[in-house]
């Protein structure tokens, strides 16, 4: 499949679809997930943007990978890790700057059961942000897009995994009411997730076209900067 970024979109028929789109789901009760001024673009990632997050978890330095991963990764494990990422049986979400980079990812994966080979009602949440990106908020819009896609997905319980020193991600969880329990230089945060509902199905897919629509929106004006660059030159 190829990469959205490499494909040539048709901005006003986009926006005309994009804009229909959101006032049929408006009419049928969904609210905007957050304030306007406060809302960020979050893509559902798939396979086509392997190689993006591998260059943005890359671009971590060391001491954010040792928060991101519990360990200082190498070059080369977070390689294996971005090569390893299920995009079908998890769900990794992104957000890209204008330049079509990506500057915060977060990773949802789903447990299963190895013995009975069904999935359980849970699921591990991740997150890392470009350090230029920081002090906006993303991790928390985030963590909130990842607990509605899990409740949508059946899941009662999202588990957090961190290192105690990594006091940022730890006050998102408090701060969703989740409990955290620290274990020397470890700490694990469960927060229950109440049942899904036509609301959070509506906000869902009211929020993956206004991204989808902004994505669009990036793209054609980083193809136009590229026309223009090219017969200016």
């Amino acid at each position: 499949m190829a990469d959205p970024a490499e494909t040539c979109f048709s901005w006003g028929t986009l926006r005309e679809r994009g804009t229909a789109r959101v006032r049929e789901l408006v009419r049928q009760g969904a609210q905007l997930p957050v304030r306007l001024w406060r809302w960020a673009p979050i893509i559902q990632l798939g396979a086509q943007h392997r190689s993006r997050v591998e260059r943005h978890l890359l671009s971590l330095g060391s001491h954010d990978r040792y928060l991101r991963f519990g360990y200082p990764a190498s070059d080369e494990r977070i390689r294996q890790y971005a090569q390893s990422l299920d995009f079908e049986g998890d769900e990794v979400f992104g957000i890209f700057n204008r330049r079509l980079e990506l500057i915060a990812i977060a990773h949802l994966a789903y447990l299963q059961d190895t013995t009975a080979g069904r999935v359980l009602r849970m699921a591990e949440f991740a997150v890392s942000v470009r350090a230029t990106a920081r002090g906006r908020g993303l991790g928390n819009r985030l963590f909130a897009h990842a607990t509605r896609h899990g409740r949508n997905r059946g899941v009662d319980r999202l588990f957090i995994h961190a290192l105690s020193e990594n006091t940022v991600m730890l006050r998102i969880a408090r701060q969703a009411g989740a409990s955290v329990q620290r274990e020397g230089s470890e700490s694990e945060a469960w927060l229950q997730l109440p049942p899904v509902t036509l609301r959070t199905r509506a906000e869902a897919l009211l929020a993956r076209h206004l991204a989808q629509l902004n994505y669009a929106y990036k793209l054609q004006t980083r193809q136009i900067c590229r026309l223009v660059d090219r017969l200016s030159a």
